[in-house]
């Protein structure tokens, strides 16, 4: 495990530093505040010791600095002048903890054994969250970086926000990250995928029902409105929706009250909906299939997800980035592509888009050879 040690004291840094290497860490030293800062940013440490007092740039500012880079390893600051409003003060800027001089090293060591514990957490828990909710969206067309820039300002709010695309083309992860960047990211996610439920269940699919209030209902089940409550629930496939859930889905909206099939009893939520949908919602209003005043209370904030076609410069990347996925998902050999082969998929036409480039990622690391080459794509695509 990686330490840095930031003191103007040449004394307390060697001291410190020959302490955590008898301890098997391996220990980089600091003398002043921008050296601290400029090896933090550059290096991945498990743990800082930061002096306060420094010449130039004190250890407040270099903790705010940190902080405000986004640095994530776990800073313990440290005194010659303890005093309980300096450590309240490094507490709610961010600081893991506060030691005073002179340095007890059983505090030390099981400071420092906390603040790793912490980081492993932390890293663990980011781990389960891509795995949950998925990864970070990939490329860098102008397209995408419109999207990240709308996901960026809308996430914070509690906006209903309609992500609107073709098949395939990446909404349910334009869902996840609306999700995983808002306030509500500690809460449940719950996603429901309307055109895949029958239209008769639907209401007890979201809003749950009592026990006796239909010949299967054998106990009392929760909605997906009451579980995702205080977090985000996903509408898929929005415009596949029956008229009579429509108009009880705009009830929950208006009200922020559910009642279970079976019950007259109202159950009130706290739930951010975020919808999606592959179909043009204007025609299908226009039809009478889709309510309008459902429609303007989904669509707060309207997001629209490119087409593969409309994003090529994105395909090499995210060539690379399915590749390496699958190979460490299955064990399967990770193989290179070879510029032609590139050439041609970014040339072919991607109707099923990102879903359907993974698929041919797949087949190609499975069939083509090593690197994959342009023969193997009009063997085994074209």
């Amino acid at each position: 495990m990686r330490i840095l040690i930031a003191d103007d004291e040449r004394a307390i840094r060697y001291s410190l530093k020959e302490i955590l290497e008898m301890e098997d860490y391996q220990v980089d030293t600091a003398e002043n505040g921008t050296e601290a800062v400029e090896k933090a940013e550059k290096e991945k440490y498990d743990a800082i010791f930061c002096d306060i007092k420094m010449p130039g740039m004190d250890g407040m500012e270099v903790l705010d600095r940190l902080v405000a880079d986004g640095v994530e390893s776990p800073v313990i600051m440290i005194s010659g002048h303890a005093d309980i409003q300096i450590a309240v003060e490094c507490i709610k800027k961010g600081a893991f903890d506060f030691i005073g001089k002179p340095l007890d090293l059983n505090r030390i060591l099981i400071t420092l054994k906390n603040a790793t514990d912490k980081a492993n957490l932390v890293t663990q828990t980011k781990i389960l969250k891509k795995k949950v909710y998925g990864s970070d969206m990939v490329g860098s067309s102008e397209g995408m970086e419109h999207v990240r820039k709308m996901i960026e300002k809308v996430a914070p709010t509690d906006a209903s926000v309609m992500i609107m695309g073709p098949n395939g083309s990446g909404k349910e992860l334009v869902a996840r990250n609306l999700h995983q960047q808002s306030q509500r990211s500690m809460m449940p996610y719950v996603e429901v995928n309307c055109a895949a439920i029958p239209s008769e269940l639907i209401e007890s699919e979201l809003f749950g029902h009592e026990k006796g209030s239909f010949t299967s209902a054998i106990k009392q089940h929760k909605g997906k409105f009451e579980q995702a409550d205080g977090g985000t629930l996903f509408l898929d496939e929005i415009g596949d929706m029956s008229l009579a859930a429509q108009a009880k889905v705009l009830r929950v909206l208006q009200e922020r009250k559910i009642s279970r099939v079976g019950s007259d009893k109202d159950i009130t939520v706290n739930v951010r909906v975020v919808s999606a949908t592959n179909k043009n919602i204007p025609e299908e209003i226009a039809a009478g299939r889709f309510r309008e005043d459902l429609y303007h209370r989904l669509s707060v904030i309207v997001i629209k997800v490119p087409s593969l076609d409309e994003r090529k410069d994105d395909i090499p990347e995210l060539i690379e980035f399915f590749r390496d996925q699958i190979a460490s998902e299955t064990a399967m050999p990770r193989k290179d592509f070879s510029p032609e082969a590139v050439k041609l998929l970014v040339e072919k036409s991607w109707t099923g888009n990102i879903r359907e480039l993974r698929n041919v990622v797949e087949r190609l690391l499975i069939l083509g050879n090593n690197p994959v080459s342009a023969q193997d794509v009009h063997d085994y695509v074209i």
